[in-house]
């Protein structure tokens, strides 16, 4: 699947390393905090492998749900408010939140995600968010941890995908350009067999 990136952006070293990273950092400001316990809200499918990876490296414990929410819809652009699908399950009234997101591009989603969150009153709410796109936002949204600035590409793969594909790539990279459309993208599968040149 490499072969369909244009360039690889962040690599799968580059991705363990700011996690450990990262995992640290929120551990060491929870504990200051005098925080043991938190609840980890990721926003799927994109931030699975993040949170995933993520949690692992927080020293505290952790409860985890899931609020799946779509904007893409098979394009590289998003092109509608973002929707919730599934919602939140667990009662977050006086927990301290961690939300986890994929990709702050608009920020539409981040924006209406903590809106939705802040009004069930938890005792705190910290974002972080794998990749922060260089882009004019539609709606300011600052996260509280980063994981990396990516240029305005659009990019797939570790969890990010284009038409529900690309996420299990270990890498995030810039999708070529010719595959960033579904019948192109099904054309260019039809050659793509055993004994192909590719």
């Amino acid at each position: 699947m490499k072969i369909d990136l244009a360039q690889v952006v962040v690599s799968e070293d580059d991705i363990r390393r700011r996690i450990t990273e990262l995992g640290g950092q929120l551990t060491e400001l929870y504990r200051k905090k005098g925080v043991e316990e938190v609840c980890a809200i990721c926003i799927t499918n994109g931030s699975i492998m993040f949170a995933a990876d993520l949690l692992r490296h927080l020293d505290l414990h952790v409860r985890l749900d899931c609020v799946r929410v779509s904007s893409y819809k098979d394009e590289d652009r998003p092109v509608t408010e973002p929707e919730i699908i599934d919602q939140i399950r667990l009662d977050l009234t006086g927990q301290h939140l961690l939300l986890i997101d994929d990709i702050l591009d608009t920020g539409r989603t981040l924006d209406k995600v903590t809106r939705i969150l802040k009004a069930q009153k938890p005792s705190s709410l910290l974002t972080c968010v794998l990749l922060n796109k260089k882009r004019r936002k539609h709606v300011r949204v600052t996260p509280d941890f980063v994981g990396f600035t990516i240029p305005d590409h659009f990019v797939v793969g570790y969890g990010l995908d284009f038409a529900e594909r690309y996420r299990n790539l270990p890498c995030i990279g810039v999708l070529k350009s010719e595959l960033q459309n579904p019948p192109n993208w099904c054309a260019a599968r039809k050659d793509d067999q055993p004994g192909s040149r590719r």
